[in-house]
């Protein structure tokens, strides 16, 4: 039975137009180093991107755009894809086209920044609902306002007609973002395990992600049986050579892998040697130039890749941080390393006289970190901190 429209719509209201919405999901899972599943739907979701044309820095605008969907699949009201666009040097036109492609993904819906763009991305599969598409774009309004009378005599229809295509809408996905939550009762470890002995780690390839395989024995038996018949013969010689080709290509995938958790290991000292919890400015560049491979290979390399390490499971991608500034004798400063600072700031701060970024900057430049008040109000928006005249507390 189809909801009111109406309904759809004030469920929306509830977590589109209220910033401080969050997802509640169930009771917490006692397995809290758990980061993906054996049925991962969302990362089913992002395999779609795998197969379109993007280059690298377009695959990262279009992955940080569904990760910044929430439960429901909504971007965050005030959000600006123009904005994450300029960070990643697309055009507006090729971000709007990659934007538009994500949102004709199936489900369709996911990442629209309001409900009508949701509906409209799911009505625009087929051309049979031109009527409906027409309704959204030009009456949405009234269509929410029930005046059925005045959208009849705009569209030169009768009110019974307006009726059925209510109907017809009512049964779309307002929420489509839940199609692709993934359960919390199946678990999987993850990609890479690191060990640390002594003052080394040993890099373990986990077989979940990179099973170990042979060719079966049967097939060689079978090649000796028909080896008079030559359709035969090819047809088995073909497998043998495709399972040769698949023992190859995981053996070198799960290679590559290893040497690129290497070499990040090495690229972030500070991490994983000195305790420190910092990780330094480290490009997708920088490893592709070591490991002598293409810049997208490690991208592709790393994506949706996760590694159990001595402080816990980490996706991959996030050992890459960009740099956020220079200190006192020019070297760069990573993100990640400016966040830790202010959060640290601001967890020791008066919570009757807190900081405000202006004062977070200074503290920083007297640490011999430069960076503006405006990067300090960026990273500190990032990670969920209100601004000072919303902590304070009397």
């Amino acid at each position: 039975e189809s909801k009111e429209l109406s309904e759809i719509l004030d469920t929306f209201n509830e977590y589109n137009y209220d910033s401080s919405y969050r997802h509640k999901s169930s009771e917490a899972v006692n397995f809290d180093q758990i980061l993906k599943t054996t049925e991962n739907k969302m990362l089913k979701f992002l395999e779609q991107l795998d197969a379109v044309d993007l280059t690298p820095n377009e695959y990262e605008f279009a992955y940080e755009l569904i990760e910044s969907s929430d439960a429901h699949g909504f971007l965050p009201k005030g959000f600006i894809i123009e904005s994450l666009a300029d960070e990643y040097g697309i055009s507006i036109e090729r971000s709007n086209e990659i934007h538009k492609m994500i949102l004709h993904f199936s489900p369709s819906g996911v990442t629209a920044r309001n409900i009508q763009e949701c509906l409209l991305a799911q009505l625009e599969q087929s051309e049979q609902n031109l009527p409906l598409i027409d309704l959204i774009s030009n009456s949405f309004d009234d269509l929410i306002h029930k005046r059925y009378k005045k959208i009849a005599s705009l569209m030169g229809v009768t009110t019974n007609m307006v009726h059925h295509w209510k109907e017809q809408i009512a049964r779309l996905d307002p929420k489509p973002g839940l199609r692709i939550q993934n359960n919390n009762d199946n678990y999987v470890v993850p990609d890479i395990i690191l060990k640390k002995i002594g003052s080394e780690y040993e890099i373990i390839i986990n077989d979940f992600s990179f099973p170990k395989i042979r060719m079966s024995r049967r097939y060689k038996e079978i090649l000796k049986q028909v080896k008079t018949e030559k359709s035969a013969v090819d047809y088995v010689r073909n497998k043998i050579n495709s399972a040769k080709f698949l023992i190859k290509s995981v053996y070198l995938r799960s290679r590559t892998l290893e040497r690129v958790m290497r070499s990040i290991i090495n690229n972030q000292p500070g991490f994983f040697f000195e305790d420190t919890g910092v990780l330094n400015p480290l490009t997708y560049a920088v490893i592709a130039e070591e490991l002598q491979v293409n810049e997208s290979t490690i991208s592709r390399v790393v994506r949706h890749k996760f590694a159990d390490t001595p402080f816990g499971i980490m996706c991959m991608k996030d050992f890459f941080t960009s740099k956020a500034g220079k200190d006192d004798e020019y070297n760069s400063v990573s993100r990640h390393s400016v966040e830790i600072q202010i959060k640290r700031m601001i967890d020791a701060e008066d919570p009757q006289v807190p900081l405000s970024d202006q004062d977070i900057a200074d503290k920083l430049k007297e640490d011999g970190i430069n960076v503006s008040r405006r990067v300090v109000a960026k990273y500190r928006k990032a990670k969920g901190i209100l601004n000072s005249h919303l902590r304070r507390k009397e």
